[in-house]
């Protein structure tokens, strides 16, 4: 059941010597009690995954306090500072970002460390440039643009100036507190295919997360959903889930945050934890019917 991440942390990890769980994907409930009975203490997955752990702990009654997990090492998505943040306190654990791609390998193309100032590429097998998407110039180091990767030590699918649609910035050459001396970039903001047009109006939906979940109350599950009007105008919907006094408190401070930071004035819909639809795999944060 493992996809092709899991198989990269799988020998990953075989090389470090502990004791690997290769559970894969699904069945939420099995996962929170192998991890408690068998004293797991790293939990690698996607960047939301986490949300599902404490959403079905929460439904059925499992105590999180009965988990030792420490390390949480996530990726696949983009995830926002705050929703690190809501994980973090959640499970009681560090959490980490990696990122990486199938065609570079699976993850191990970066990951941060306990400094939080960047993720470090690992440069002996990558070599990383930031360039302008539209025109493919490189931008200038803290500017951000596309990720663009030249793998230098893989040989059976090797990699010249391949795009990779990701949005990042070169933060800095200079060693990090922790000691290593690796081009660090910025945690991934976006990609260049799923920024969202609305009405003139360019938006990322990490950016929506991020409003969001600074306000209390709001839950860390949303979805945008763009679709038209009988006329032919473009309409924007957001759909939210959120906990009681929500909507007399948080509300008015989240259509605020939406107008002055991203000039975005969406049709807010207010759900119960549990009634936007949960998907297998990544989540699906934008749905367009345009």
């Amino acid at each position: 059941g493992l996809f092709t991440g899991g198989f990269g942390f799988h020998y990953g990890a075989e090389r470090l010597g502990p004791m690997i769980v290769p559970t894969g994907a699904g069945r939420t409930s099995l996962q929170l009690t192998l991890m408690r009975d068998l004293r797991v203490t790293v939990m690698p997955g996607i960047a939301t995954y986490p949300l599902r752990l404490i959403e079905v702990a929460h439904a059925e009654g499992f105590d999180l306090r009965s988990l030792t997990l420490r390390v949480a090492i996530l990726g696949s998505e983009m995830w926002s500072d705050e929703l690190r943040a809501r994980i973090e306190r959640e499970l009681s654990l560090r959490a980490f970002d990696i990122i990486g791609m199938t065609e570079t390998g699976g993850p191990g193309l970066g990951i941060d460390c306990e400094a939080r100032e960047g993720i470090h590429v690992w440069e002996d097998h990558y070599f990383c440039e930031v360039v302008d998407p539209a025109t493919g110039r490189p931008r200038p180091d803290g500017e951000e643009g596309e990720l663009v990767v030249s793998t230098l030590t893989r040989e059976g699918l090797p990699l010249i100036r391949y795009r990779t649609h990701d949005l990042t910035r070169v933060r800095s050459r200079a060693p990090c507190a922790c000691g290593r001396t690796h081009l660090r970039l910025d945690r991934l903001h976006g990609r260049t295919d799923d920024m969202v047009i609305f009405r003139g109006v360019n938006f990322y939906p990490r950016q929506i997360e991020s409003l969001l979940l600074q306000q209390p109350g709001a839950g860390p599950e949303y979805q945008i959903v763009l679709d038209r009007t009988a006329g032919g105008r473009d309409r924007l919907a957001l759909l939210v889930e959120a906990g009681e006094g929500f909507a007399e408190s948080g509300l008015p401070r989240l259509r605020h945050a939406l107008r002055e930071r991203l000039s975005l004035s969406p049709e807010i819909t207010l759900l119960k934890a549990g009634e936007i639809p949960r998907a297998p795999g990544k989540a699906v944060r934008v749905v367009d019917r345009r």
